[in-house]
């Protein structure tokens, strides 16, 4: 059964760059990547905070949140 790794971002520069790098880098086999743009899918705003997202790029995998560069704040978003 694959693990989840779910990418959030905003769509800044940062975020693009990070998710063309990093989110399409994962292993496929081991890996389900889902992409969330919070700026278009904003309904997915308390997800990413209960998770502990502060920031995006974010990466969550397994309950851990893995924060890439600094694109925005999650404040920024809502």
């Amino acid at each position: 059964m694959k693990t989840t790794a779910v990418f959030y971002h905003a769509g800044c520069p940062v975020c693009v760059d990070a998710e063309q790098k990093l989110a399409h880098a994962l292993d496929t086999q081991q890996y389900q990547v889902e992409i969330v743009h919070l700026g278009e899918q904003r309904g997915r705003l308390a997800e990413a905070e209960r998770l502990g997202v502060k920031s995006v790029p974010a990466l969550a995998i397994d309950g851990n949140v893995f924060h890439i560069n600094f694109g925005a704040p999650l404040e920024a978003l809502k």
